[in-house]
């Protein structure tokens, strides 16, 4: 198959996934416990994509293990997204260095 058909097929779906709420839920949803389910969707979905990635990134967990614990370290202490992203990944760099 063509690539075109592949991208036309991926836009089709991902048109989909975000049409069809809309459609079906046209009221304000009431129930407390439904908001806050939806609210915690992303989180639970972005940790679902990125965790599994992070660990198989590098090809070693101990420098996956190092990587992310800077990573923590410095999200913890509220420091910007780009400093806890480029510190995590030379710390995995400099530990597969190392290892």
């Amino acid at each position: 198959m063509s690539i075109a058909v592949y991208m036309i097929v991926m836009a089709g779906v991902t048109y989909l996934i975000r049409v069809i709420p809309f459609t079906l839920f046209r009221k304000k949803i009431q129930s407390p416990f439904f908001r806050s389910l939806l609210h915690y969707i992303p989180y639970a979905v972005l940790s679902a994509m990125t965790i599994p990635a992070i660990f198989t990134s590098t090809g070693s967990v101990a420098t996956s293990l190092v990587g992310t614990a800077v990573a923590v370290l410095l999200a913890y202490l509220d420091k910007p997204l780009i400093v806890v992203a480029l510190a995590g990944s030379a710390a995995a760099f400099l530990a597969g260095l190392i290892i």
